[in-house]
């Protein structure tokens, strides 16, 4: 799935309770009663995706209570914990925490809120919304979809995101092609593509908007395009094929319901989908604003630029950025900053002043790091990462219990560095050969 966090269950990554309980005023949603609740639902519903470990989630956390007791019997106010829910998360592209949706009269098109974390703006983002919503009704406008149920009336209209394809598009479009492409052989005779069709109409937009159509949903008519049919071996229908640029078409095998196609969509993305950025500490906001949105932090202290010049500088960086692309499904942050440059820091994290490159990986939620301890190259990094994973490994508690003071610097030029200048001396008035005498 697109939003996958490291389930891990040593000391270090404990899991947390919800944020959340009955007493309160909050829906809480998963998998299980989410389409009933929201999709089927005909009030306005506003959603938080959050992390219990995520410390912006916390703050919003009585934010949000406030609004929902406020919006109680007018907007529907809920809190998916997409870190326990997975799925549900990689399904609405949530990629941070919190990430908050709202969903008006067409439910399976979900609107990003932008607004502020107060109650008050939440609040009135909400009277807003169903304003709109009401508007539409009252002039006949209900966005498409009424009960969570696609509306058929439309026609091929429904389609629109589903690309058709024929044996003379087909290269053209999907080999070579930089995207993913999801591809359904169907007949139109056929009973379970029928079933399909509706399902796989609705994954196409959704999949469209949240991959940005890097990921793309087509259709072969296999009855009319039997060159593409002999092609991969279609035998029954529906068949469903996923292609890759430089890989051999594997077969899609997962469920066939809008939410299963989604979510698998969303999962090649991820794969495809860039690494995390690697980021200097330049200030206290790089490290903080890292740090407490993710559920680790992976930090290194690399050597002094006058020890290793920029080309090898470039090459630490360069195993770091391997690794922030292997292991970027974990969802965590990346940051670096030289030796000697946070002095704080580095005692903080046991490093202290020698030992360098080092690296530390650290889960500011419960101020605790675990020390790479190995060699400081992919092999001992993966190592100490695929440890962290599994929830092994030793770890302690940041020293002074909170990250000490964080020094604003210059972000390096990625230029050797220059060594001081020194002041001139005048030695024309020492008189060498009688300082050698004098030492003999």
């Amino acid at each position: 799935l697109l939003f996958v966090v490291g389930t891990v269950s040593c000391t270090l990554f404990l899991a947390v309770n919800g944020l959340y309980s009955a007493s309160d005023d909050v829906i809480e949603l998963t998998p299980t009663n989410f389409n009933k609740e929201v999709i089927q639902s005909e009030s306005l519903w506003l959603v938080e995706f959050y992390a219990p470990w995520c410390g912006h989630c916390q703050r919003l956390t009585p934010e949000w209570k406030k609004a929902a007791t406020a919006l109680k019997g007018v907007v529907k106010v809920g809190a998916v914990d997409a870190d326990k829910h997975q799925s549900l998360g990689g399904q609405y592209g949530v990629r941070g925490f919190p990430t908050i949706k709202i969903f008006g009269a067409n439910k399976h098109k979900a609107e990003d809120y932008q607004g502020g974390r107060t109650s008050d703006a939440i609040v009135e983002a909400a009277l807003s919304a169903l304003r709109s919503l009401v508007k539409d009704r009252l002039s006949g406008r209900s966005g498409g979809y009424s009960s969570g149920k696609q509306s058929r009336e439309s026609g091929s209209g429904d389609k629109k995101d589903v690309i058709e394809l024929t044996d003379d598009s087909f290269d053209k479009n999907v080999i070579n092609s930089d995207d993913v492409w999801m591809v359904e052989f169907y007949a139109p005779w056929c009973g379970h593509c029928k079933n399909l069709e509706p399902e796989w109409a609705a994954a196409a937009t959704e999949v469209k908007e949240q991959t940005k159509g890097k990921v793309k949903l087509a259709a072969v008519d296999a009855t009319v395009n039997q060159m593409l049919a002999g092609r991969y071996g279609i035998r029954g229908f529906p068949t469903i094929k996923i292609f890759q640029k430089g890989e051999d078409p594997v077969d899609y095998d997962g469920g066939r319901t809008r939410s299963d196609i989604i979510a698998r969509a969303l999962d090649l993305f991820s794969d495809n989908a860039p690494p995390p950025e690697l980021l200097e500490i330049i200030s206290e906001d790089v490290l903080k604003t890292t740090c407490d949105a993710h559920q680790l932090c992976i930090i290194s202290v690399l050597p002094h630029i006058l020890d290793t010049g920029a080309s090898g500088r470039n090459s630490y960086l360069d195993v770091m950025l391997k690794m922030a692309e292997k292991y970027k499904k974990k969802m965590w942050g990346w940051l670096w900053t030289e030796a000697g440059a946070q002095s704080d820091l580095e005692s903080s994290l046991g490093i202290g002043g020698f030992g360098y490159p080092a690296m530390a990986a650290v889960n500011a939620r419960k101020m605790k790091f675990a020390l790479l301890k190995g060699s400081f190259s992919e092999q001992g990094i993966n190592e100490f990462l695929r440890e962290l994973s599994v929830g092994r490994g030793s770890t302690a508690p940041v020293g002074g219990g909170a990250f000490p003071k964080i020094h604003s610097v210059e972000p390096w030029d990625g230029k050797d560095g220059e060594l001081p200048v020194e002041d001139d001396i005048d030695l024309s008035d020492v008189d060498l050969d009688d300082w050698d005498k004098d030492e003999l």
